[in-house]
């Protein structure tokens, strides 16, 4: 096996599931954690919400691409191993910025984590460059507008319902 197509091996069967992952438990817990926390104003409930939302993530995401394919068709490898990537992935993802969530002054909290989701969201787009070939300021900007959408959709709630 060349090393140009075992690095294709391992970008399709090893990063796409994690960024896969990352990406679905980065954007998609937000809504619901910055909602709650606008809702209740009480950054503990946020944090279970968080912490909810992201383990539930992770096992959806992790059975959804482990029972895709069998990687014997397409070649992105053991199901198993692929789910298990996207699964862990996921739930990391949506964790980040749940855990600043246990500190009990909500301002504090609120200002961490969005630093936080900052910084997931410039990770994600720096793997996207460095693995998928994407240019850089493409899916910076991506990206951030995705998840810029979601975060104000969270936000909006949180204020709508309370």
């Amino acid at each position: 096996m060349t090393a140009e197509k075992a690095n294709a091996q391992f970008v399709i069967q090893k990063v796409q599931p994690a960024l896969l992952g990352l990406m679905d438990g980065s954007v998609s817990t937000l809504a619901p954690i910055f909602a709650t926390a606008g809702l209740t104003g009480q950054p503990i409930k946020a944090f279970y919400v968080g912490l909810a939302a992201s383990l539930g993530a992770g096992i959806s995401m992790g059975l959804a691409e482990a029972l895709s394919d069998d990687g014997k068709v397409t070649g992105r490898g053991n199901p198993i191993v692929r789910g298990a990537i996207t699964a862990f992935a996921t739930s990391l993802g949506g964790m980040l910025h749940t855990l600043p969530f246990l500190i009990a002054n909500l301002k504090s909290a609120l200002h961490l984590a969005y630093i936080i989701v900052i910084c997931e969201l410039l990770a994600i787009a720096f793997i996207r460059y460095k693995f998928m070939k994407t240019p850089l300021y493409a899916t910076i900007l991506q990206v951030i507008v995705g998840g810029g959408i979601v975060f104000i959709v969270g936000i909006w709630l949180g204020n709508a319902g309370s």
